[in-house]
């Protein structure tokens, strides 16, 4: 049964990683950080509108396509809220509070990174205190 599932695992992540579809990911990304800048455009809003590039692709570099942008959406919208003190949308609000204030005091690119990385990756400093 692990074992199965394992397997299963395995070539999961063999599929996720094949050149081409790790193409489709990194222009999700891309696009996602384009647009995900513009104040206003959340990642569902991203998504909604990107969503018929996808009708004509492969349904895994799609989905992986569609993951990049969520990802690249929340991470421009994040940029948009520390550096411009505009919440692109309501979870962003709240990085306006302690984002800004760290831009005017020149700490802002350590709070830029730390909001990319996953907390137990983050460079020390990084996290406001």
């Amino acid at each position: 049964m692990i074992t199965t599932a394992l397997t299963d695992l395995w070539y999961g992540f063999g599929v996720a990683l094949e050149p081409h579809n790790l193409m489709w990911c990194f222009v999700g990304v891309l696009v996602g950080n384009m647009v995900g800048v513009l104040p206003g455009m959340g990642p569902l809003a991203t998504i909604s509108i990107l969503l018929p590039l996808t009708f004509g692709m492969k349904p895994v570099g799609a989905i992986l396509m569609l993951g990049g942008v969520m990802y690249g959406a929340q991470y421009g919208g994040a940029i948009c809220s520390i550096l411009l003190n505009l919440p692109c949308h309501p979870p962003h609000a709240v990085t306006c509070l302690d984002g800004f204030p760290m831009t005017s005091k020149a700490v802002a690119a350590s709070r830029s990174a730390s909001r990319c990385l996953p907390r137990s990756s983050a460079p020390p400093g990084a996290s406001p205190k």
